[in-house]
């Protein structure tokens, strides 16, 4: 499954609807309750930035797209997004901040009141033209201001009435990366149970919104001594200060907002890709410490750079009940290491390896508690994620269902790189600002990165210049 931004899906002309979730009050009762659970860290961070920005910048979402097999049964899918909705309750929860003491509530749907509703575009002939209009769907019904901060639409193509397209769009702070991967096939499970009686068989999930209150008392225990707040204070010194920026050149910052650039690549295939683990498997470590060393090596080749350094996510899910639930359930954690004087690959995997074993016991504590701690407002800079998605139900049907995971535009000074472990292979997606720097020492990096993992994939490791082993 890839990930890019939206304009990147094909959109074909066709019929377009809207699917809007609403509360209504069945029998004049309220469906809300107050709730006194917090947000989590980042989701009040989220919500403190949305307050403070506006125009293109005030929205963040991440979504995804994917094909259903058949003819659009209407009544089926409002059943099925129904009953996804009461599955997940960071989807019937909002938190919102007081305008007057700056304080976080909460109020939660109960079970069973929520209703999706559909509103349909009409047949568009122009494929641009349901573009434009998912876009502005997306872009305004994602706030997380407001509820619901996301939205569903369906699109039905002209031709055989065959198949339909589900699109989801839902502002970051109640959803990340690994929820959006398993939107599609739960929603094509309920779905099909709903039309044809199918059991959905799907897993029990937890509550993210009761992740956010065990986060608030694991977060307590950080204080200025504690070996994480270590961790993250020796990164910050040793960038002067920040986080670790991108090595090469991205151009100055534009002073207004400017839309990022994006790339989505497939770097090896499902063979390149066992062979590259199999190739680290017998050096002692794991594909990402692998890619991690090969990225190090790359920032040697191409800036002459000493020391590889980035920030990573890593997920929080720690619960099996939270393997599936919808949340933003993501903590950061600092990768860094000398690539100057290792005499082998195998030498860099193994200091890769040692920094994300680090790094994981930091990723439990969210970042911004962190920055509460040092008083520091850095944000990431250089930002390199990893997810091995082979396992995700229904992933090898991504393919055949042209799934695609998406995310909105971005206008930050920063480049985030994502690689993702998938059934088909190695997929490298990047954001970067819109540059003519940044697109040029992007491509070069990430070009450069392949060339390193196919070398490892023919002959087990990769040649070092002289000056890296120096």
């Amino acid at each position: 499954m890839e990930f890019t931004e939206l304009s990147d899906y094909p959109i074909s002309a066709g019929t377009l609807t809207e699917w809007l979730p609403s509360a209504p009050f069945d029998d004049g009762s309220s469906p809300w309750f107050d709730d006194p659970r917090p947000a989590s860290y980042v989701h009040e961070a989220r919500l403190r930035q949305a307050t403070r920005t506006t125009g293109p910048e005030h929205g963040s979402w991440l979504g995804t797209a994917f094909e259903i097999t058949g003819q659009l049964d209407t009544a089926a899918l409002a059943h099925a997004l129904n009953e996804w909705i009461d599955r997940h309750e960071a989807l019937r929860s909002h938190a919102s901040i007081s305008p007057t003491t700056g304080a976080v509530s909460r109020h939660t749907i109960e079970t069973g009141r929520v209703r999706v509703t559909a509103r349909s575009h009409g047949y568009r002939t122009s494929g641009a033209e349901n573009h434009a209009d998912l876009a502005e769907l997306f872009d305004g019904c994602t706030s997380p201001l407001s509820w619901p901060s996301y939205a569903f639409a369906t699109l039905v193509p002209p031709g055989p009435d065959d198949r339909f397209t589900v699109f989801l769009a839902a502002d970051h702070a109640i959803i990340d990366g690994l929820s959006v991967v398993i939107v599609a096939q739960e929603i094509e499970a309920l779905y099909r149970q709903a039309r044809d009686g199918i059991d959905a068989d799907l897993f029990p999930v937890g509550s993210y919104v009761d992740f956010g209150a065990r986060e608030r008392d694991t977060a307590a225990e950080l204080d200025p001594g504690h070996p994480v707040v270590e961790l993250w204070r020796s990164t910050l010194d040793h960038c002067g200060g920040a986080l670790p920026e991108f090595p090469l050149d991205i151009g100055a910052a534009d002073p207004g907002p400017v839309p990022q650039s994006g790339v989505s690549a497939w770097a090896l295939d499902a063979d390149g890709a066992d062979a590259f683990t199999l190739a680290c498997r017998k050096l002692g470590h794991s594909f990402f410490a692998g890619t991690l060393a090969c990225l190090g090596i790359v920032g040697a080749e191409l800036a002459g750079e000493p020391r590889f350094e980035a920030v990573t996510p890593m997920h929080t899910r720690n619960d099996p009940q939270l393997a599936g639930s919808v949340g933003w359930y993501v903590g950061l954690g600092p990768i860094c290491f000398d690539v100057y004087g290792a005499q082998s690959f195998g030498e860099l995997a193994a200091r890769a390896q040692a920094q994300i074993a680090a790094a994981k016991p930091a990723a439990r504590y969210p970042y911004e508690r962190v920055s509460e701690v040092l008083t520091t407002a850095a944000k990431p800079r250089f930002v390199v994620s990893y997810m091995d998605l082979r396992f995700v139900p229904a992933a090898t049907q991504w393919p055949e269902w042209n799934a695609r995971a998406l995310r909105s535009k971005q206008y930050e000074h920063d480049v985030h790189i994502w690689v993702n472990r998938t059934p088909r292979g190695v997929n490298i997606a990047a954001r970067y600002p819109d540059t003519g720097e940044a697109a040029a020492n992007v491509h070069r990096y990430l070009g450069r990165l392949k060339n390193l993992m196919e070398e490892v994939v023919g002959t087990g490791t990769c040649t070092l210049a002289d000056h890296i082993t120096r």
